[in-house]
């Protein structure tokens, strides 16, 4: 009988193939990138590099699209490159740590390199002259204005220098949220240097200015949170409803005690929020938050969940109280490795803060649904004449409204996204998503999403939005294997993107046409930014439209404006085989996308008819390969690659069978081929194939044997100049 132990094995063990196949059984096909490249191949040509100057440790980019700049903030320093081309650094500002500061973060324990420095985190324009600027410094966080003019001009501003504390982290390393509006930064950080008392903080950039946080120590509230992104979103069109919303994910309050849960989360306070008058003094009396879920519905029913919100796009639509809030997820759980993004329309996130409470009567009880009488005005409400006059600020709120608040800040209701489901995952595969960027097309009236998809291992990927269908475009290697995104920064006017590890940035556009070599590969990529001109596949952009010679993947058949030819035109390969034998023959998928298809025209035949099912045949994404050959194999081979509708010849081969009765006239044809042999003579003809068949083989082995010598030549070599550096053995 097995033991309860290995029962538990077995169950781990098959609990991840369980995973696998419920996601596969209801999920689309992960197809592979149409278009990779290499790192080598992105510095030849496809990428424009920035080293990180002398110190590194980049954290935060700021493009300024109006006056052609990018500002970096790394270790103890603050640079600003050109956004026409990041390798022409413009000039740097040097803000280290003080000297006290550094001495004191060594004594706690931290390290010189990682942790006893200033590290930029933040960096926020104010207006066209003034960056608001904020670094750990060495953790003793401090914030300050940097002035910048035109062209290269920018420095610190020392008297503006002051602390940094609920603005910026203390580490480098901590997760990390703050957007400036109307002279305020809302930030979702930590106070003290271990990182325990984390909140959500208003503080003002200069004098002045009501600050207000969550409440402290209180798991309700926030649960060990970890912030990704804030942003400000209209409500209506009146400036008083207007709310700062915050993404994060933390440890589920409302899980079962034993289930260590982790729940993305979608959080909103009230700009105009000034705390109670007797109760949650300077504290925010309109926060509250909801679970955002992207997950998928495997065939039993049961959802697999991607919890961990890792970053967060804001797509502006023409309505700018609906955009779209584009999120990254992770799988919390250590058996499957995964990443998906999903998208949610502010109409959803806003319903679930106008649904119901959720309700726990003690920490012993479970959540539940609030079925009591909700007090008015509603909570969460911000004071404005939209909903009451009467009520200019929230130190108006009757007690009831600001006690109702101080224990109901979590929603009943998750906020679920657009089409139920992911626009696109990605698992079991060598790398984890990091980093999110979205640009809007309007193709023939339609509006696309792009998806430009950081890794942890140094890639970019490029992916058309669909709740339909995956369509991964491309996959480039910007940074070397090994180093993660960091950050990433959208130039939809130039078309290009800026993409940060800790140690550089990159600039890349946001398309690669000219790889495309002609018309049916240019349709067939799919890429919305290329369009074929009649010579070339080139880029295509017309005020933010594309035009009807642009083409759109979800139409289908673009290639069908290709001219149309059925004729090969690459070389005819000729091989030999000897009867018994096996041959390869060679033929590659032209995308991943695509289905390798075979015809054979035999000799002294007219059509080509598919080769048929034969247990010596077995066709690979390389080739086919022919096991042993017989008579009845020899004829004109035909490899197609076919997607979708579109069919075309990528190689073709004419394969001489030779009988084995040429090189061996004493024996006897085969069984096998007792019927065919007649039609082969030991004849002259027949002879000089077979020379050159042996030609062939004669050349073959010649090449192998000059790779093995020059192996063993360098081989040698090499052990000859570790012997020459060794040291003379002791003489007895």
């Amino acid at each position: 009988m097995a033991s309860p132990w290995s029962l538990y094995v077995k169950i781990l063990w098959l609990f991840p193939l369980a995973v696998i196949t419920a996601m596969g059984a209801n999920t689309r096909v992960q197809w592979d990138a149409r278009l990779k490249l290499s790192h080598q191949e992105m510095k030849n040509g496809s990428a424009v590099y920035w080293g990180g100057g002398t110190s590194g440790g980049i954290q935060v980019l700021l493009l300024d699209e109006d006056h052609g700049r990018l500002l970096v903030g790394g270790k103890d320093h603050i640079h600003m490159l050109s956004s026409d081309s990041v390798d022409l650094p413009w000039n740097t500002v040097s803000w280290p740590a003080a000297d006290e500061a550094v001495q004191r973060c060594l004594i706690i324990g931290k390290s010189l390199h990682d942790d006893c420095a200033n590290f930029v985190r933040l960096l926020q324009a104010v207006n066209d002259t003034h960056v608001y600027v904020c670094g750990t410094g060495a953790f003793r966080p401090q914030c300050g204005l940097l002035r910048v003019g035109l062209g290269e001009a920018f420095s610190l501003l020392p008297h503006t220098v002051t602390a940094g504390r609920g603005k910026c982290p203390y580490s480098p390393k901590e997760p990390f949220a703050a957007h400036l509006s109307d002279g305020d930064i809302y930030a979702g950080t930590s106070v003290d240097f271990m990182g325990i008392n984390a909140a959500i903080f208003r503080t003002s950039i200069g004098a002045g200015g009501r600050h207000l946080r969550t409440e402290a120590y209180d798991h309700n509230w926030l649960n060990v949170p970890q912030f990704v992104a804030s942003f400000a979103i209209a409500e209506t069109h009146n400036a008083a409803d207007d709310k700062i919303y915050f993404f994060f994910r933390e440890a589920a309050v409302e899980a079962e005690p034993w289930d260590k849960k982790i729940y993305s989360r979608v959080a909103r306070v009230c700009k105009n929020d000034m705390g109670g008058r007797r109760s949650l003094i300077n504290r925010w009396t309109t926060f509250l938050k909801a679970r955002l879920v992207c997950s998928v519905l495997g065939p039993s029913g049961v959802h697999t969940h991607f919890d961990e919100l890792e970053d967060v796009f804001v797509m502006e639509t023409k309505d700018p109280q609906n955009a779209v809030i584009y999120g990254l997820f992770r799988t919390s759980s250590s058996l499957l490795a995964g990443s998906a993004v999903c998208a949610f329309s502010m109409a959803s996130i806003r319903a679930s803060f106008n649904g119901p409470f959720a309700h726990q009567d003690s920490p012993d009880h479970r959540w539940v649904e609030f079925k009591g009488r909700i007090p008015y005005p509603r909570p969460g409400a911000c004071p404005s004449e939209t909903y009451d006059a009467l009520h200019e600020s929230t130190e108006d709120f009757p007690d009831e409204v600001v006690n109702f608040m101080r224990r109901h800040q979590l929603m009943w209701e998750a906020v679920l996204p657009v089409g139920g489901r992911p626009v696109f995952t990605r698992v079991n595969v060598s790398y984890l998503l990091t980093s999110l960027l979205v640009d809007r097309l309007d193709i023939e009236g339609r509006t696309t999403d792009v998806l430009f998809l950081g890794t942890d291992d140094g890639k970019v990927l490029k992916v058309m939005a669909s709740t339909t269908e995956e369509i991964l475009l491309e996959e480039l290697s910007v940074f070397q294997s090994g180093v993660a995104i960091r950050q990433m920064k959208i130039s939809s006017k130039k078309q290009q993107l800026y993409v940060s590890s800790e140690g550089g940035v990159a600039q890349l556009s946001f398309h690669r046409c000219h790889l495309y070599a002609d018309c049916s590969e240019c349709r067939l990529s799919g890429d919305p930014y290329c369009a074929w001109d009649g010579q070339t596949c080139s880029p295509h952009f017309v005020s933010g439209r594309r035009s009807s010679r642009g083409h759109d993947p979800a139409y289908g058949e673009s290639w069908s404006r290709c001219p149309i030819t059925d004729d090969f035109l690459g070389d005819e390969k000729v091989m030999y085989g000897m009867e018994g034998n096996a041959s390869f023959l060679e033929c590659f998928h032209r995308s991943p996308q695509a289905a390798l298809s075979w015809t054979l025209q035999r000799r002294n035949e007219r059509h080509h008819l598919p080769v048929s099912k034969d247990e010596r045949l077995v066709r690979t994404s390389g080739g086919l390969l022919l096991q042993r050959l017989q008579l009845a194999d020899d004829g004109i081979y035909t490899c197609s690659s076919g997607e979708g509708k579109y069919v075309r010849i990528v190689s073709r081969f004419r394969l001489h069978v030779i009988p084995a009765s040429v090189l061996h006239p004493t024996q006897g044809p085969p069984a096998s081929t007792q019927g065919l042999a007649a039609t082969w003579p030991v004849s002259t003809k027949e002879r000089k194939v077979a020379e050159r068949y042996c030609e062939q083989l004669w050349f073959r082995d010649k090449r192998r044997q000059h790779k093995v010598f020059t192996f063993k030549l360098k081989h040698g070599s090499s052990k000859a100049r570790v012997r020459r550096n060794q040291l003379p053995h002791a003489t007895i």
